[in-house]
């Protein structure tokens, strides 16, 4: 069992950091472990557990704003927003079924933002970093510093709260972040198409993104993975549905929901299913459901819309892949193989010919040390990677080897 390091003040952690700088020991950063298995394994005899730097700083509703330590339960800042009538538009999914994280629940502010994973509304409202507007941190060089402001228009120069969203703890340990919130839609609804073929349904979904509907959601789940949800067996046999979610006010829901049916579901079964069932569906789709009972190894495939179905069926081709898409096609979820045989080599090929990117989401430590987890990076890339990391982390002492190798 590593050791453990529990800071419960900034100057506490910004010690530690120090500390283990100084010793050049490395450190893992810890918040709930919600996600520790995203990633590769990190070897280090030390943890930084932040759980005690928690609790919610400020909260502004009136000016869209909040601010809390990075060890705060993400479910307790939920609740208390939930309560003004607000929310994180980017709806952060919680992955800890597919995981198996157990009571990790959906982890930690801090770990949300060092993860960059948002839920379906990305296609409408933006990723983490989007509405990432500030925050506290400790380099690897046990300096303190901070980035952004609590308003939205605050970059001077380098925009650093977009730099460490999606950093997965490698830059600097985040003690404080300020996150912009908005209202709840007052409702919402989710046009239900049965069905469609793959190619067929994203071709619907691309077109109502396109369209003046405000669509605020589009995913489609093949017959394969369908049965999982009880509005597609209702014939008795499993069927694919595609699905399109509009939200706002009660009356401008029900208007644009019938032009959205005139547009893309003339001619084929459908049903509109009202905001409860909608939420819970839209819930399952986020957080990976479809994918979480199975036992096989998960990759989280981004390319672009009009490419998903292809690039899913090439891969039912050449790994036996079955999955579903969100943001319109442009997500694949996607189980291949086993976790101690993720394909690896057969979805780096099939995605190589997009511009997409593929993250091994679920596999065993043992592959997630030797695979190639994130998405290889060119000689490019690679090269101001590793000059971005000398500036902030020069001994490598924070979360080591987590994205990529030496």
């Amino acid at each position: 069992m590593p050791s453990v390091l529990k800071p419960a003040t900034q100057d506490q952690l910004r010690d530690a950091v120090a500390w283990a700088a100084s010793s050049k020991t490395p450190l893992e950063i810890i918040g709930s472990g919600s996600k520790r298995a995203i990633g590769r394994p990190v070897e280090a005899a030390w943890q930084l557990d932040l759980g005690a730097l928690s609790g919610i700083t400020l909260y502004e509703p009136e000016e869209l704003i909040i601010q809390a330590k990075a060890g705060t339960p993400l479910a307790e800042l939920l609740e208390v927003i939930d309560r003004r009538g607000q929310c994180l538009a980017f709806d952060p999914p919680d992955l800890s079924a597919l995981l198996g994280a157990g009571g990790g629940g959906r982890g930690t502010v801090g770990g949300m933002v060092a993860a960059n994973l948002a839920g379906p509304s990305r296609v409408k409202m933006g990723a983490v970093r989007d509405h990432f507007l500030g925050f506290q941190a400790v380099s690897g060089r046990g300096e303190a510093f901070k980035g952004g402001a609590r308003v939205v228009k605050n970059v001077t120069g380098y925009d650093l709260p977009k730099l460490l969203a999606g950093s997965w703890g490698t830059l600097a340990v985040m003690s404080e972040v300020i996150l912009k919130v908005l209202p709840k839609p007052e409702t919402e609804a989710t046009l239900v198409i049965f069905g469609l073929e793959d190619g067929d349904a994203i071709a619907r979904l691309c077109q109502a993104m396109g369209s003046s509907c405000e669509v605020s959601a589009a995913a489609h789940v093949p017959a394969d993975l369908a049965g999982c949800f009880d509005l597609a067996r209702r014939g008795g046999q499993a069927m694919a549905i595609t699905l399109i979610r509009l939200d706002g006010v009660a009356p401008s829901v029900e208007y644009r929901m019938g032009k959205l049916r005139g547009l893309v579901a003339q001619a084929v079964p459908s049903m509109v299913i009202g905001a409860a069932d909608s939420h819970d569906l839209w819930s399952e789709i986020r957080d990976c459901v479809p994918l979480a009972g199975s036992s096989g190894a998960v990759w989280r495939i981004s390319v672009p819309p009009t490419e998903g179905p292809r690039v899913l069926e090439q891969l039912r081709e050449r790994a036996q892949a079955r999955g579903y898409f969100d943001w319109s096609g442009g997500l694949i979820w996607c189980e291949a193989g086993t976790p101690d045989d993720p394909k690896e080599e057969a979805v780096r090929a099939v995605v190589s010919t997009t511009t997409g990117h593929a993250t091994l989401i679920r596999a065993s430590s043992r592959v997630r040390a030797d695979a190639q987890v994130f998405d290889p990076l060119s000689a490019g890339a690679r090269s101001v990677s590793a000059r971005i990391k000398a500036q902030f982390d020069p001994l490598g002492v924070l979360n080591p080897g987590r994205m990529y190798g030496a």
